[in-house]
């Protein structure tokens, strides 16, 4: 018997296949990558019908946007993608963290954006983590004018609290907010969720494998590349690492029950959020993309997803998510 496919879901206004494809990892964070294969993954995904593409210019200090161009170079392709990029980081790869969003910047950095992904427009262009020193009125204020160019199409936000939702959205109609959330990361749900609910905003969860550790496939950090960065980062961190394998080994005992991964289950727990939820998991493999798309498609019922959440409770996670200085970042 076929698996029905998925129907679409809204991101506001905008209209985009239920999993999107997350392509930092294919320039940044994870190890050296292919181009080669990312192209490859990125066309088997638009084969398979996700439409919602993301990256940032902060990738691979641009490198990402310019891959994503090229593997939409054909234009059939390029109509085939619902194409987000962000902005907001005005430092590189290596460089102090510096957040702008300041007008001026907002304009010079979808220009630099719109010529690394050789496109005349961006679908849903996000500001990445809100400017603490930049009134998000002015920011928005700045991407609406893009908009009214025709130059983007639909506005999002990245990690910004509800209040500051309220107040952007207050100048021009938000379509998304794009924000951590698996089962290991729940932080969305008290105040972020319910006022994009309130105001109509589509939840684009990213890292929704948190990381991939949710999957069962890392046990320790051993294996992973001197540059990937979950080496650094504290749920990765000896002690921590441990404690939380506890919770993918509970997924893995009722994964078994329903003949999926523990990384399908805790993908498919992300889907059933909402329709208005599009998660975009992160590969560089066409075998991982073809694992995480299958999420999409199965179903659980309101008894396997209490189970799901009282083996994952949010009291038992260890670590924070990002070291000290990166949450300062976060829900601007």
């Amino acid at each position: 018997m076929s698996t029905p496919t998925p129907s679409p879901r809204r991101l506001g206004a905008l209209e985009v296949a239920p999993q999107g494809l997350g392509c930092m990892g294919m320039s940044h964070g994870y190890g050296d990558s292919d181009d080669k294969q990312s192209v490859a993954t990125i066309h088997r995904a638009l084969d398979l019908g996700v439409t919602l593409l993301d990256t940032a210019d902060f990738y691979g200090s641009g490198h990402n946007e310019e891959l994503l161009g090229r593997a939409l170079a054909a234009p059939a392709r390029r109509e085939q993608a619902v194409l987000a990029t962000k902005f907001g980081f005005a430092n590189r790869l290596g460089e102090p963290t510096l957040i702008r969003g300041d007008a001026p910047y907002v304009r010079q950095a979808c220009e630099a954006s719109l010529r690394r992904l050789g496109v005349d427009h961006i679908d849903l262009y996000y500001l990445h983590r809100v400017d603490r020193n930049v009134p998000v009125e002015e920011t928005v204020g700045a991407m609406a004018e893009l908009v009214a160019e025709g130059k983007v199409r639909h506005l999002g936000l990245s990690e910004a609290s509800a209040a500051t939702l309220r107040r952007a959205h207050a100048v021009h109609p938000i379509a998304a907010l794009q924000s951590e959330w698996s089962l290991w990361t729940r932080d969305v749900e008290a105040e972020v969720l319910p006022a994009c609910r309130e105001l109509g905003i589509g939840v684009v969860p990213f890292s929704p494998l948190g990381r991939g550790f949710l999957t069962g496939r890392y046990t320790s950090t051993d294996n992973l590349a001197a540059t990937d960065v979950r080496r650094s980062q504290p749920r990765f961190a000896e002690g921590n690492l441990e404690r939380n394998l506890r919770i993918v080994e509970r997924l893995r005992e009722i994964a078994a029950r329903r003949g999926v991964t523990a990384g399908q289950l805790a993908l498919a727990w992300v889907q059933h959020q909402g329709p208005d939820v599009v998660p975009i998991p992160g590969t560089r493999r066409e075998s991982y993309l073809v694992e995480n798309l299958a999420a999409a498609s199965l179903g659980l019922s309101a008894a396997e997803l209490a189970e799901i959440d009282a083996a994952a409770p949010a009291t038992e996670v260890a670590g924070a998510r990002y070291d000290e200085g990166s949450m300062g970042y976060v829900g601007g």
